[in-house]
């Protein structure tokens, strides 16, 4: 298991550092959106939706400005302490399996068994026709 520090330390990094790739993955790139990419059907369908223009502020023009320009120093501030906490959470958080709890006393454990096991055939039994 991680410590909480080191996962937050992680988390932070690579909320961080994922964006743009993410970005650039999907085709909001510096040069503009990229052809036959997940942006352009979203610019497509933008577009399609407003009579023929992107408006300012949608959601495709605020993506294509962080994959342009990167994001401020404010919004990776804010993007890296989400990480971190995110982080943190995920790497303080216990395994999928719950623990088991312990035998008190003469308790038997399920797995445990209770007498001799059962012994084998001394021979094999042949059937004969």
């Amino acid at each position: 298991m991680m410590k909480p520090a080191a996962a937050a330390a992680v988390g932070g990094a690579l909320a961080v550092g994922a964006v743009p790739v993410v970005l650039s993955a999907m085709g909001f790139t510096g040069a503009g959106i990229a052809a036959s990419s997940i942006a352009a059907k979203m610019m497509s369908a933008a577009a399609i939706a407003n009579g023929g223009g992107v408006s300012a502020g949608s959601l495709v023009a605020i993506l294509q400005s962080v994959g342009a320009a990167g994001l401020s120093t404010s919004s990776n501030i804010l993007l890296a302490s989400v990480g971190s906490v995110l982080g943190a959470c995920l790497g303080n958080s216990s395994s999928s399996r719950p623990a088991e709890p312990e035998a008190k006393g003469n308790e038997a454990t399920e797995n445990v068994p209770q007498g001799e096991p059962p012994k084998p055939p001394l021979k094999s039994e042949k059937h004969e026709e």
